[in-house]
């Protein structure tokens, strides 16, 4: 990439055909963004540099697995204690990820469950970690928007050729 904090017009294209063909060859990847194969290599080797592509973990549904529930958890920290919390966080397997906030709330928790006594198991290990002062669960009722990055892609591909 050009420039390592954004990706260029050829890097969105890229990163396009990738989406649409994750198990496509450089040779494939290249025909379909108008790419040379060392020119896609080249990208390639650099969005796995500076972890430009994350995980195939984003891919697997928590349902397959066997955790149809997902809910998100609003936690309130000791604010001296936000690092230990987030690694204590970390060790619980149906926490898929936390992100910090600003505003009333420290953490929103994005967890995972069974059922609902599982759920509710959870969040009671969530509130038992040292530095929790106290937390809101939410029960995901319908996903309306999965996860997606193609059209942010598609706009970076388009902006970008007019610049």
């Amino acid at each position: 990439m050009p420039n390592s904090a954004r990706i260029d017009s050829a890097d969105a294209r890229l990163l396009l055909a990738l989406a649409e063909h994750p198990r496509a060859t450089a040779i494939a990847l290249a025909d379909r963004a108008g790419l040379s194969r060392n020119t896609v290599q080249s990208r390639l080797a650099t969005f796995d540099r500076t972890n430009t592509l994350r995980s195939f973990e984003h891919c697997v549904s928590p349902a397959a697995l066997g955790y149809p529930l997902t809910a998100f958890v609003t936690v309130q920290v000791l604010q001296q204690r936000l690092d230990e919390v987030g690694a204590s966080l970390a060790t619980i397997a149906e926490v898929l990820q936390v992100h910090g906030l600003s505003g009333d709330s420290d953490l929103l928790v994005h967890v995972v469950a069974t059922d609902a006594e599982d759920l509710y198991r959870t969040a009671g290990r969530i509130l038992d970690v040292t530095g929790v002062r106290r937390t809101t669960t939410a029960l995901v009722m319908r996903q309306l928007v999965d996860y997606r990055i193609t059209p942010l892609l598609e706009k970076a591909a388009v902006d970008r050729r007019r610049q």
